[in-house]
């Protein structure tokens, strides 16, 4: 990756304060201000490139992705189009390697169960109508932003699933490929609780379930965080070998979506909860991984479904 240049005070109608140099963001900036380098994927050249946030987000006090999780029950959007070999923002350019695949992840409409705060894991449970008012309204716009895709990619669950032929259908007829590893984390014998009495009604399992060991199973067939991962990155790595240079949709869970993001950036906080239909995008060059944008919600502000009951906070599916 060549030398990244990057410059701040740049003239601009907007707050000094207000703009924060995307070299923040691909440097690891902490929330402690302290520089971890990473090897991001798919860039090869990077000139000056401002992303202007809420005035809530500044550079003394925050670093990029601390400003996106602060805007996580909001719009959280990253004004960073889809499509095309040249991502052009702000004051400069990222040019993207033709072996890079974008892969643009989805989380599954709202379910009643979302809206009631239980837990669904691995249970089949189906879109409720905003769910499926959610998923027409990412289906508009992923075809209207998105003009190259390849494949559609659904976890075989049926909330995922029927988001995804939604998707689909707007986007060319493409066929959607169904697969179990994109399943969200089975959850044992917390399925079908409702999160809040958690404690109450299994404390053995709550605990497992919070547990600070990602190796930690839940009773009742539940899996640890750690295999949870290491399925759905797996899933993940197999499409972009499959679609190297395209452009994927992957529809798929709260829980497997938060694994997806750890992956590619292992190190940096994120949104507490994954909005229902939230569009993010990761590019995968290799074994390397990186965020393009994530948690993206503008398609429900504008059309006045936003609300989402469970939001993926707690890997609830």
């Amino acid at each position: 990756m060549k030398e990244i240049e990057a410059m701040r005070g740049i003239p601009g109608s907007v707050d000094q304060q207000n703009r924060i140099l995307l070299w923040s963001f691909l440097s690891g900036l902490s929330s402690t201000n302290r520089l971890t380098p990473r090897n991001f994927p798919c860039i090869s050249k990077l000139k000056v490139y401002a992303i202007t946030l809420p005035v809530h987000c500044t550079a003394n006090s925050f670093s990029l992705l601390d400003c996106l999780s602060s805007m996580a029950d909001s719009d959280s959007r990253v004004s960073v189009r889809c499509g095309g070999n040249d991502v052009i923002e702000g004051n400069g350019s990222i040019s993207i390697e033709p072996s890079c695949t974008e892969i643009v992840i989805v989380r599954h409409g709202e379910t009643d169960w979302n809206a009631f705060g239980k837990m669904q894991g691995q249970l089949d449970v189906e879109l409720n109508e905003v769910g499926r008012q959610q998923a027409l309204a990412v289906a508009d716009r992923l075809s209207r932003e998105m003009t190259n895709i390849s494949a559609v990619y659904s976890s075989d669950l049926k909330r995922a699933l029927v988001t995804a032929e939604i998707i689909a259908c707007k986007c060319g007829g493409l066929e959607v490929i169904a697969d179990k590893d994109l399943r969200e984390r089975h959850l044992g014998v917390l399925q079908g609780l409702v999160y809040h009495d958690l404690a109450k009604l299994n404390r053995k399992a709550s605990e497992a379930f919070r547990s600070p060991r990602s190796d930690q199973e839940i009773p009742g067939g539940g899996e640890s965080r750690d295999q949870l991962y290491n399925r759905c990155t797996s899933a993940l790595q197999r499409i972009h070998e499959k679609h190297r240079g395209q452009q994927v949709i992957v529809v798929t869970h709260g829980g497997v979506i938060r694994s997806l993001y750890n992956r590619a950036v292992p190190h940096g906080p994120l949104a507490k909860k994954i909005m229902n239909t939230s569009v993010g995008i990761i590019l995968v060059s290799g074994d390397r991984w990186s965020v393009k944008s994530w948690n993206d919600i503008s398609h429900l502000t504008e059309t006045g479904f936003l609300k989402s009951g469970f939001g993926g906070d707690a890997s609830s599916g």
